[in-house]
């Protein structure tokens, strides 16, 4: 009863006690979406150190490139970079999902006591398109068939998210973490493809692109002036129709049909 005593009132209005004691309790609620953050990710580390992966040879052929046409610069992959902006726009939409469920949640009026548990229904939900990944590519899809079909299911829980209420609208922001579940593993590979020697400087670009993790929450955070919680999830959907754009035609431009 204490704590929905609490937060009944808005923080700005309680004393000081009473305001260290609601941050407090805030804050320890982040803890175990947290936790499950990280055993997914030693989970995952571990995996990969036991996965039969190749290495990297820095004397690679670029497999597009007719003999006398060897390419002597990275900024003559064009594919490279649109997998960078690719995997920017994934990672920024990945960690809307997740990190603005919660207030939205709030936003339309559920309790905080509920809440509070549904960025861990978006990460069960990415563990799950980990676990269908595993089992289907590429013995049944290929990576560039899971990334159109990753991006699609992002766009339609999108407009799901924007044009439904309540439980629906939030639902379709947990499943998510399905949609984004596939798509590094799937971008990544299609933005090296073919960079030879260059597979390592293309590597470290494509890393790069996780800074949409950072400018693209920002930009809906900003949004807040003008337009309200749900439709700011409308950011989402130019992100993932450039993530389609990509895995259709964009890892393919500047590359010659070999």
């Amino acid at each position: 009863m204490t704590g929905v005593q609490t937060c009944a009132l808005p923080i700005s209005v309680m004393d000081a006690a009473g305001k260290a004691a609601e941050l407090d309790q805030l804050a320890a609620r982040v803890i175990t979406p947290y936790i499950v953050i990280t055993v997914v990710l030693i989970l995952l580390g571990i995996a990969v150190l036991f996965s039969p992966l190749p290495d990297i040879n820095d004397e690679g052929d670029e497999s597009d490139v007719q003999p006398g046409q060897e390419k002597t610069s990275i900024f003559q992959f064009p594919h490279l970079f649109l997998g960078v902006l690719a995997i920017f726009c994934y990672v920024g939409v990945e960690v809307m999902a997740g990190d603005t469920i919660i207030s939205y949640g709030k936003s339309l009026g559920i309790e905080l006591s509920i809440a509070r548990y549904f960025t861990a229904a978006t990460l069960a939900c990415m563990v799950l398109g980990y676990i269908v990944g595993i089992f289907a590519i590429p013995k049944y899809l290929s990576q560039q068939l899971a990334l159109k079909i990753c991006a699609v299911i992002g766009a339609i829980l999108t407009v799901v998210a924007v044009t439904t209420s309540g439980y629906t609208s939030v639902a379709a922001i947990a499943l998510l973490g399905i949609a984004n579940s596939l798509m590094w593993p799937a971008i990544f590979p299609l933005g090296i493809d073919g960079l030879g020697k260059f597979t390592k400087t293309g590597s470290a670009l494509l890393i790069m692109g996780i800074a949409g993790g950072a400018v693209v929450p920002l930009v809906y955070s900003k949004l807040a002036e003008s337009v309200g919680s749900q439709q700011r999830y409308w950011l989402m959907l130019p992100c993932f129709i450039y993530i389609l754009y990509f895995a259709m035609k964009g890892h393919r431009v500047g590359r010659s049909a070999a």
